[in-house]
């Protein structure tokens, strides 16, 4: 055989067999699920990320035959969690619970990320926005966001506000209100939302962007003050407290939740998945349990997601870079 025939056959056999694992390691798709799923959600046990992981779990375990099992992964922002789920084998196996956080915000708080938003992970819908709800210290002389301003205002020194963690929410609203009413604002953010609450209480904190299922008993019974809420719409739970753009404060973004895989996950996987979970938020039962936690539910495809949080990102950047707001 010529030499340039044998070195082209020994190429080629060669390129075969690296081909070969390839082949083999891709992830069958025809019997999935055939074991159980994982759903990181990279936010702590009892927040609004979990309770909402746990109950849309709960139904796609039912539609797909084959347990889906919440595996909460706090900590840094949601970066630990997140960092974990693109680091997972893309076969439909390991889910994600995508988040204002981890999604959009992060990438302009962070100095660094373990992962690439944008190429790391690919969405799958939509599940609910989470509206916050501003409150404040019972002994305050404030009854509406605009009597708190006029205080926050008098005061001689910068307004302290709490949150669950950079690049939360919380965070982001507050963050807004600050360069919305031009006040001296100070983050503060804490690991253990039930100390925060208590601050907030005892008046330690002036004032908290909550999620209203973390505060809701609390301002009800009058241990703390609910002034208002973001979003456009009232909440269900506090009809009578008007939204801050009602108020004269055009903050209208809220939390929201979605669900995500590791990017590479084969696209009948990634089609099969939207389809259950589109399917999942159109029941009354589930849709009704989600509204009595405190959020709102969105049904939203992969399409729409993907480009809704592509604008997210884009819109968080204009408020972090405005307030230089950073985390490490």
């Amino acid at each position: 055989m010529p030499v340039l025939n044998r070195r082209a056959a020994v190429f080629g056999l060669a390129g075969a067999m690296l081909a070969r694992p390839t082949l083999a390691q891709a992830p069958a798709t025809g019997d999935w699920p055939n074991r159980p799923i994982r759903w990181i959600n990279p936010g702590p046990a009892g927040g609004a990320g979990d309770v909402l992981s746990r109950l849309v779990a709960d139904r796609l375990s039912a539609r797909l035959g084959q347990p889906v099992v919440v595996d909460n992964r706090p900590g840094a922002g949601t970066n630990i969690g997140m960092a974990a789920v693109a680091r997972s084998a893309p076969d439909g196996y390991t889910v994600g619970l995508a988040s204002i956080a981890a999604n959009a915000a992060n990438k302009w708080l962070y100095r660094s990320l373990p992962f690439d938003p944008d190429r790391d992970f690919a969405a799958v819908g939509m599940i609910a926005q989470v509206p916050n709800i501003v409150v404040i210290p019972p002994n305050l002389p404030a009854r509406t966001l605009q009597e708190f301003i006029t205080w926050a205002r008098a005061q001689n020194r910068p307004i302290n506000f709490g949150s669950v963690g950079a690049g939360s929410s919380q965070h982001l609203a507050g963050s807004q209100f600050q360069v919305l009413t031009g006040l001296q604002m100070q983050h503060l953010p804490y690991t253990n939302g039930g100390q925060m609450n208590t601050d907030l209480m005892e008046g330690r904190l002036d004032m908290l962007f909550q999620s209203i299922s973390a505060v809701a008993q609390l301002a009800q019974t009058g241990r703390m003050r609910a002034i208002a809420v973001s979003g456009m719409e009232r909440a269900p739970a506090f009809p009578d407290t008007p939204t801050m753009y009602e108020q004269g404060i055009q903050i209208v973004s809220t939390g929201w939740f979605g669900l995500c895989t590791p990017a590479g996950v084969p696209e009948p996987i990634l089609a099969r998945l939207e389809s259950e979970l589109g399917a999942i938020m159109e029941e009354p039962a589930l849709r009704e349990r989600i509204i009595a936690g405190g959020s709102l539910p969105r049904r939203m495809g992969r399409a729409d997601f993907a480009r809704f949080m592509s604008e997210e990102s884009e819109r968080w950047r204009v408020v972090i870079q405005a307030v230089g707001a950073t985390a490490e």
